[in-house]
């Protein structure tokens, strides 16, 4: 996340007090004094933004996103899309049913606009966003000596108002660009949405299509069953949910951002010009280092990432391959897309840190495909019982080995009671 809404730079704490932060490189102003010039002209900002509170103003996000999309077409969702995308979920979940053991997720089926994306995901992307804009946002008064906090009393209330504008400012942007190019609510992989909800999105599927050759109904029906696949996973695998966003949230709370960089950006910063602080919070200077405690949350976010989009890819070919004539273009186009990462998941990156990509989404096709082959569905769906059974980045890197050990730990068709004797404690 770049854009740290900062113009100012930390007090020397070795200095004499008199005008240690040189912000904007312009003479020895006391720099509590030109941040007031700063707050002042952002002051009419902030009285329109909204009664958010916290790290991140959310209505201010909200009503950014809403106008960028205003435009658009798809603004409005006409009655022959809702019809549309309840027969396409309809007619792909009784194709999905033979070749799943988990049953239907979705209880609701909509057509949403892209504002309708906004508005229903929004508490998702509350709760990914806060540990993020929470830690940037607190850094650089953790850095401030005990005196400077105390000279800057009310200041640090406002600044920290004017943080969450600034934070809000850019979730409403990405917020518009990812709701102009998902297809579905599950698009990026994350449960988003209300629960047991498949929402697609018309218009953008829509838009998809103009460059595939393939009939409009056909896309519309291919994309259906990759959102009911999904929905069947995070309906029926309990842990699932908790598991991505957790994993997504672990990750966002262990960014450090490094405090020099703050003073550096001081001397670029006219707090007078609010144009010449959105040029410094774009420069990339406080891009957050990455620890080996992300690292770790990041390994094991991708390859759940990966297990999830290559169970889907798979159960979703087998289940219309022999339907739909275009189904195996229209795999390779979604993997590609999926894995290669668009304007969408830099997008993302942006929000909270990450790339959301499955980047070893195809050596998790071949292991489910593997499994399937070698044991059946039943056990490759039990696998999902607990996370305990699912195969690791290595498993992907051996697939095999992974297959031969589901032979060798027993009866095939209760993976729970595998999980069970691997945890026995061994006679002497």
């Amino acid at each position: 996340m770049s854009e740290f809404p900062f113009g100012f730079s930390v007090p020397d704490p070795d200095g004499d007090g008199k005008g240690g932060g040189k912000p904007g490189g312009g003479g020895q102003e006391n720099p509590f004094d030109q941040l007031g010039q700063m707050l002042s002209q952002l002051g009419q900002m902030m009285s329109q933004a909204g009664s958010s509170t916290g790290p991140v103003n959310y209505d201010l996000a909200k009503q950014i996103a809403v106008q960028k999309l205003a435009g658009q077409i798809g603004f409005t969702a006409p009655a022959e899309a809702t019809t549309a995308v309840t027969d396409a979920v309809h007619l792909a979940e009784m194709w999905l049913d033979p070749v799943t053991t988990l049953p239907v997720g979705a209880t609701t089926t909509k057509a949403w606009t892209a504002r309708d994306w906004v508005e229903h995901t929004l508490p998702t992307w509350q709760r990914l966003c806060d540990p993020v804009a929470r830690r940037m946002a607190g850094a650089w008064v953790e850095a401030l000596p005990a005196e400077a906090k105390q000279q800057a009393g009310p200041l640090l209330a406002m600044v920290g108002q004017m943080g969450g504008m600034a934070f809000g400012s850019q979730l409403g942007n990405a917020l518009a660009q990812l709701g102009s190019e998902v297809l579905t609510v599950s698009d990026i992989g994350l449960p988003l949405g209300p629960n047991a909800t498949a929402a697609l999105l018309p218009a953008n599927i829509e838009e998809f299509t103009k460059g595939l050759e393939r009939p409009a109904s056909e896309v519309l029906v291919f994309i259906a069953a990759r959102e009911a696949a999904h929905q069947r996973l995070f309906a029926h695998v309990p842990w699932l949910r908790q598991r991505l966003l957790g994993a997504v949230e672990e990750f966002a709370g262990g960014i450090k951002v490094d405090i020099s960089a703050l003073e550096q950006l001081a001397t670029q910063v006219d707090p007078a010009n609010p144009e010449s602080i959105e040029q410094a919070m774009r420069s990339g200077m406080l891009e957050p280092k990455t620890t080996p405690e992300q690292q770790a949350a990041l390994a094991r976010l991708e390859t759940l990432l990966a297990l999830v989009e290559g169970w889907v890819d798979l159960v979703v070919g087998e289940a219309v391959t022999d339907r739909l004539p275009g189904a195996e273009a229209l795999r390779e186009t979604l993997r590609r897309r999926r894995a290669s990462g668009g304007p969408a998941e830099q997008t993302f990156a942006t929000l909270v840190g990450l790339e959301l990509r499955p980047r070893r989404l195809r050596a998790a096709t071949n292991l489910w495909r593997l499994v399937t082959d070698k044991h059946g569905i039943d056990v490759r769906d039990g696998l999902w019982a607990h996370p305990d059974l699912m195969p690791t980045a290595e498993d992907l890197d051996e697939p095999l080995d992974f297959s031969d050990r589901l032979s060798a730990t027993g009866p095939a068709d209760d993976p729970i009671a595998q999980l069970e004797r691997t945890d026995e404690p061994k006679d002497d």
